[in-house]
């Protein structure tokens, strides 16, 4: 399984409407195409960071896309922000699913970096050590870790029922993380906490 982010710098006051314009156009059109299945949304209000993630059946269909949905991207970063969009191409190397996310739920982020000959390691770590203390916090939903095997660059999504049940964990999963990320020799690069906005994926367990 394989999945594409596209990072919107957004103007705070154009995030509704852009929110209801991928719910309404973009992903009818994108789950219409070969081998999309799903896509979601999440959003910084504060700081106008929006990240639209798309998920692929395979890496073929990822790219075959691109093309189609290129010009619907810019469009959308042109009305939202200023400057173009983000893009990157993951493969999705962990996804599990406690239930399904509901009206209200939040996303914490993790941007990390590990060298790529210790990218199994980190996979290994992230489903072995951190997955099960992940479960045990209140509130958990899903995880996932997206990873690019050429450059080391993994992102490890965790969703809570609410903004309430994330902030109560915060301090232990920056404890959790700091274990875990030692463990797997990874750098942490950025951490951020989301709105999740937009949640329509059929991506199966891969755990």
């Amino acid at each position: 399984m394989y999945a594409r982010s596209t990072t919107i710098n957004a103007r705070p006051e154009s995030l509704d409407a852009g929110i209801a314009q991928v719910r309404d156009e973009v992903m009818p059109m994108i789950l219409e195409l070969d081998g999309c299945i799903g896509l979601s949304m999440l959003v910084d209000r504060e700081s106008g960071r929006c990240i639209a993630t798309s998920a692929w059946q395979s890496e073929e269909a990822m790219r075959a896309s691109d093309e189609a949905l290129r010009p619907t991207r810019d469009r959308l970063a042109d009305q939202m922000g200023s400057g173009g969009p983000t893009v990157e191409e993951w493969e999705i190397a962990v996804l599990h699913r406690d239930h399904r996310s509901t009206e209200g739920a939040c996303v914490r982020a993790t941007w990390m970096k590990v060298a790529p000959a210790s990218l199994q390691r980190a996979i290994d770590v992230y489903k072995l050590a951190a997955l099960p203390r992940l479960e045990d916090l209140a509130g958990f939903c899903s995880a996932s870790l997206l990873i690019d095997r050429a450059s080391g660059r993994c992102v490890s999504s965790v969703s809570y029922d609410s903004q309430e049940a994330m902030a109560n964990n915060r301090e232990a999963a920056a404890s959790m993380r700091a274990a875990t990320t030692k463990d797997a020799g990874a750098e942490v690069l950025d951490v951020c906490e989301f709105e999740l906005a937009l949640a329509h994926l059929r991506v199966p367990e891969l755990t």
